[in-house]
């Protein structure tokens, strides 16, 4: 009598010894045979589970090595967290982020081993299933061939950035929805099965973001795709993460926030300790009107036209008291996670204006810098995803002393160059409302504020 293995002991064999935290993963993660679902599907709950469907194991991922693809596609699905960057998916939503999410994988294990799982399951003969893998007898160093389901001259364009996404020069998630948009319709994307769940219908308490949903897995699941192995060279759009989109934030102003906020940039920038407020006496240059004849070129050309002049311009200094200190960079978390907070943070980073810096910092996994005014029109660049890595290096590179980070906080933990920049700057956190946490950047803050959703 053959004994059959569990599938969270095959599970856990198909990771390389210990690496990836899975061990800490399947202590959270409840894994879960069930025919519920037609491949496998994570349930993001406060007790989350992996659901697996033992059928499509056996006839599909039998292999450590076909395994180890599927489970390492759910949890990028799970840390991407597609739903929150696009809120309402359709049937060519969910197959063009499958495709991008193939194509890394395949970049991170190129082996035929393991980009079989992909070879096998899905057909390059059928359109728009071929976008799905890699072509046969694919290597990350060759030129990749069409497959025969895009050799037709009406799927060259998409032919091309097929091309694109299995070679050097990269493909994201617009270029490709933009072409497939008009060769693609959601009745024939919905033909496709697709590996993981994407349905839309499920019960309200699965949506919303994960670190809110099921906070301890955001965690593990973030420390396990950290530890990922990288493309031997990375690319641009290989992810939603790396993608820059332009947004449009309405602003929405809470009025403590303002408050909040410019106590924290005083402190960071030196205006005040302890809620005392250092002031300096400056001398300030004004102008006035006077009797007497002084350097005026609006009177000499009234002089050369026969006008009587009365009055002159002229200038006077007087003391002023004026709050000390210098302006601070502000960097404003512009991710996923963020979401309508957005607008709230637009306004009390402009109502502020006096104690920042005239550019301001959005970040995600880029920093896109903007100016006060556009702020004010609520532009916006994020690439979605959030890292604390590139507020560092913009610090390092533009040698930022004084900084205020607003975020949620979930940005990742700095370590190594990045970790002794920050520690080096005087740096201030304001946690957004409700979602903020603080063991990311616990270890690199001096001064922490606790912003509101409402006045």
């Amino acid at each position: 009598m053959i004994t059959r293995i569990p599938i969270t002991e095959r599970v856990l064999d198909c990771f390389p010894s210990g690496r990836y935290a899975m061990v800490a993963l399947l202590q959270l993660l409840d894994i879960v045979e069930s025919d519920e679902v037609e491949t496998a599907a994570v349930e993001c709950r406060l007790e989350p589970c992996m659901k697996m469907n033992p059928a499509f194991i056996d006839a599909w991922a039998a292999t450590p090595e076909k395994l180890l693809m599927l489970v390492m596609h759910e949890l990028h699905h799970v840390l991407l967290g597609h739903t929150r960057l696009f809120p309402r998916m359709t049937p060519v939503d969910n197959l063009v982020f499958d495709a991008i999410i193939n194509a890394l994988l395949c970049r991170m294990f190129p082996e035929p081993e393991h980009t079989g799982f992909f070879t096998d399951f899905y057909d390059d003969t059928s359109f728009p299933e071929c976008l799905l893998r890699p072509p046969a007898a694919w290597h990350p160093d060759e030129v990749v061939e069409v497959p025969p389901a895009l050799s037709g001259k009406d799927k060259q364009p998409v032919a091309h950035l097929y091309q694109a996404l299995y070679s050097s020069t990269g493909a994201g998630y617009h270029e490709l929805y933009d072409v497939l948009r008009e060769t693609l319709t959601d009745e024939l994307a919905m033909g496709i099965v697709l590996v993981g769940d994407h349905d839309d219908t499920k019960d309200a308490s699965l949506s919303g973001h994960l670190e809110d949903r099921s906070p301890l897995l955001f965690e593990i699941v973030r420390s396990i795709v950290e530890r990922w192995p990288q493309p031997p060279d990375p690319i641009a759009g290989r992810s939603l993460a790396d993608l820059l989109q332009e947004e449009q934030v309405v602003r929405s102003p809470v009025t403590s926030n303002r408050v909040i906020l410019t106590r924290l940039l005083k402190r960071v920038g030196g205006v005040s300790t302890n809620g005392r407020t250092h002031r300096a006496v400056a001398q300030d240059a004004i102008a006035v009107s006077q009797p007497v004849p002084a350097r005026d070129r609006r009177a000499v050309v009234l002089n050369a036209m026969d006008v009587p002049v009365l009055l002159y311009r002229g200038e006077s200094s007087m003391k002023r008291v004026r709050p000390s200190g210098e302006q601070v960079h502000v960097y404003l978390d512009v991710s996923g996670s963020i979401g309508s907070l957005k607008g709230a943070l637009y306004s009390a980073v402009e109502e502020c204006r006096a104690f920042v810096h005239p550019a301001i910092h959005l970040f995600s996994t880029e920093v896109a810098d903007i100016t006060m005014n556009r702020l004010r029109r609520g532009e916006c660049r994020t690439t979605g995803g959030t890292s604390i890595t590139c507020v560092a290096r913009h610090m390092r590179l533009n040698n930022v002393r004084r900084a205020v980070i607003i975020t949620d906080g979930w940005v990742g933990k700095a370590t190594g160059e990045d970790e002794s920049t920050l520690r080096r700057a005087r740096v201030g956190v304001a946690l957004t409302p409700c979602t903020g946490q603080r063991s990311d950047l616990e270890h690199v803050t001096n001064y922490w504020a606790q912003l509101r959703d409402r006045s």
